[in-house]
């Protein structure tokens, strides 16, 4: 139904979205090596094990405390320059102090939200990641 509206119908159900599961970013395939130095070498994420079906895809599957993120193999990968995760850090002038002596792109201009210290870091891939840490 791509350009068509759909309207919100109320229904008898008490159906609630609980959490978040985990987020999938897209990555190229054969990077698995540059995710790993980028997301546990630098975020502090630990790699786990995809389900042998799905690693025979190619990617990567990453945990840091409640939070899980997927990286994806897309054939005609092109990097998520504005949707993103946004992650809450404990130190994130660590992680910026991190991120910029590997080399990796930061934009540590964004204003603070309400409550929180903000910076874009992007990916080896291009991907943006939003650190946010309460102030």
């Amino acid at each position: 139904m791509v350009g068509t509206q759909r309207r919100c119908v109320p229904t008898q159900s008490k159906m609630k979205i609980l959490s978040i599961d985990h987020v999938q970013i897209a990555m190229p395939s054969g990077e698995e090596e540059r995710a790993r130095g980028f997301y546990v070498n630098i975020l502090g994420f630990t790699e786990i094990p995809k389900p042998a079906e799905l690693a025979k895809r190619g990617g990567a599957w990453f945990e840091s405390e409640n939070v899980q993120l997927h990286l994806g193999v897309e054939q005609d990968f092109r990097p998520a320059r504005k949707a993103h995760p946004a992650f809450i850090v404990d130190d994130l002038n660590m992680l910026i102090t991190k991120a910029q002596s590997a080399g990796f792109e930061t934009d540590t201009a964004q204003p603070p939200l309400d409550g929180y210290n903000r910076v874009h870091v992007f990916d080896p891939f291009g991907n943006r990641i939003e650190l946010m840490e309460k102030r």
